[in-house]
């Protein structure tokens, strides 16, 4: 049965100076039912349009140049948890195979091959591996708001013992790949989460199916809905700014499902649509 999602998001920027701003907050096309959606910007109260550009796995990215003033973003979607089409088993790209194995920014896998080889010798199947990295993620680290700065890595959290989620989706994503498994980071909207905000989790690729995997367990991942999809926090932050200072005055974020919040199985198996 259809579960509709809805979710929303407000920003309030002060620009100081001129500067380019590009905002990742809408919901994904593709493989997701947008049933409803609005998007509106103003500067000093006054509507402005910005540009819409497609990013891969059917993101969208939206554009302004700015001028200095108050920008204000309201963003609005009702979507539907009914898959559009399945791409269960389908043949994997090895060039996407290949970007979601080599070491970025955020996930510097070359860097955990010893202890990635030494905490998960003898796990052979990519299911079990899955488990096996997510458990360990979530018992290794306490979740600790503020506790990490935006150029933080995997290695830096893994040292700290502490982080939010694009901080656990790193340390697990740079972990899969040192263990030869692609794997990305996925921007969300995350019905139960708490305190709501976005969500960042790792994806898995196993037997041609990307397979969620969120170490912090803070939201039912059947629930979830795709924003953006890369290979770490550089590819999918909801604000990237070029030029001029801007101040992010407030930020709020809802996610909500029709009904009940789904229950969520650590051991089973969920593909975000």
């Amino acid at each position: 049965m259809s579960v509709i999602r809805r979710v929303s998001a407000y920003l309030d920027l002060e620009v100081i100076d001129p500067a380019r701003l590009f905002f990742t907050v809408a919901v994904a096309r593709g493989s997701q039912q947008i049933l409803e959606e609005t998007l509106a910007l103003t500067v000093d109260g006054a509507p402005v349009d910005l540009i819409e550009l497609p990013l891969g796995h059917d993101g969208r990215m939206h554009l302004l140049d700015a001028r200095p003033g108050r920008v204000v973003l309201r963003y609005n979607a009702s979507v539907s948890s009914e898959p559009i089409a399945p791409v269960f088993g389908r043949i994997p790209d090895p060039l996407e195979e290949l970007q979601y194995l080599l070491p970025s920014r955020y996930c510097e896998s070359d860097r955990l091959l010893a202890i990635a080889s030494a905490e998960f010798a003898g796990i052979g199947s990519r299911r079990e591996l899955l488990a096996a990295v997510s458990s360990w993620v979530g018992n290794r680290l306490f979740y600790v708001t503020g506790s990490s700065g935006p150029t933080d890595g995997a290695v830096d959290t893994l040292l700290a013992g502490a982080g939010v989620c694009r901080d656990y989706a790193h340390l697990t994503v740079a972990l899969l790949r040192a263990l030869e498994v692609p794997a990305r980071l996925a921007a969300v909207y995350a019905p139960g989460l708490s305190p709501m905000d976005f969500h960042a989790v790792a994806e898995a690729l196993v037997d041609g199916e990307w397979l969620v995997v969120d170490s912090t367990l803070l939201a039912p991942r059947s629930s979830l809905v795709r924003i953006a999809t890369g290979r770490d926090a550089a590819d999918t932050a909801f604000l990237t700014n070029f030029g001029g200072r801007v101040n992010l005055i407030g930020i709020e974020v809802t996610a909500i499902v029709d009904g009940l919040l789904p229950s969520d199985d650590v051991l089973s198996l969920v593909r975000l649509s």
